[in-house]
């Protein structure tokens, strides 16, 4: 049984049966979809005379293990963007029905950063410089209050609770060896070679290592991918939209 433990509240919650028989389409006009999990949630309150719309500065933990993306990782700031990259990756869900990412946890279930940001770099590349020179500046700032972790003692910044440095002074990764042979292109066998273009695209506009480079949630809708087979340039295929 899968389950996920909140670092903040030492919380577990465990997945709930998903499986209740054939849909009566009769009754999907009824359907009231509702956001019931915020186990992980974190209220996110934006200054705008001190926040740089391109430097977001909250770096509480947040996220279910599969779902953290990599600025909460690294520690280098979160703002509403962290939400287009969990739906990136929820995307896989959806489509493939498997996780994308598949090593985040070790034996015992408990998260592991370093193989998780290994598996990043190996569907993403590796991460720009300007992150991990911002991971390293904002691991030297500390919460307002400890944070108690289930494992370990009360932690004050990202970097005591996920760990790290994991990059050396040249950007490297230090744990090369746990950066499996995977590509993006091919974690998607169900798609037609006709979509999987046009379906990275869309995928790539969302999964992200710099958080200010993600597509808004306004912008995706217009994305050829969800128009059902909608025309896509050249230019949106290499990033150029």
């Amino acid at each position: 049984m899968r389950y996920k433990n909140n670092i903040v509240t030492n919380h577990t919650t465990y997945q709930s049966y998903d499986s209740f028989g054939p849909m009566d389409v009769e009754d999907v006009g009824n359907v009231l979809p509702k956001i019931t999990d915020f186990g992980s949630a974190w209220q996110l309150v934006v200054d705008p005379e001190t926040k740089s719309q391109n430097e977001p500065v909250v770096t509480y933990p947040i996220q279910p293990n599969y779902y953290r993306a990599p600025e909460v990782v690294l520690g280098y700031g979160w703002d509403f963007s962290a939400d287009i990259w969990n739906f990136g990756v929820l995307v896989w869900n959806i489509i493939e029905g498997t996780e994308l990412f598949t090593q985040v946890e070790d034996a015992n279930g408990r998260y592991d950063p370093k193989s998780h940001l290994a598996e990043m770099i190996a569907l993403l590349g590796p991460p720009p410089k300007e992150v991990i020179e911002r991971a390293d500046y904002m691991s030297q700032v500390e919460y307002d209050s400890t944070i108690n972790i289930e494992f370990g003692k009360p932690c004050k910044n990202a970097r005591e609770i996920f760990g790290g440095p994991y990059f050396d002074e040249e950007g490297n990764f230090l744990h090369r060896e746990l950066i499996p042979n995977r590509k993006l292109e091919d974690t998607i066998p169900s798609i037609d070679d006709s979509e999987k273009e046009l379906f990275l695209s869309f995928a790539r506009d969302m999964l992200t290592w710099v958080p200010s480079e993600r597509k808004t949630a306004r912008e995706l809708t217009k994305h050829p991918f969800l128009n059902f087979g909608g025309h896509v340039s050249k230019d949106i295929l290499e990033g150029r939209s």
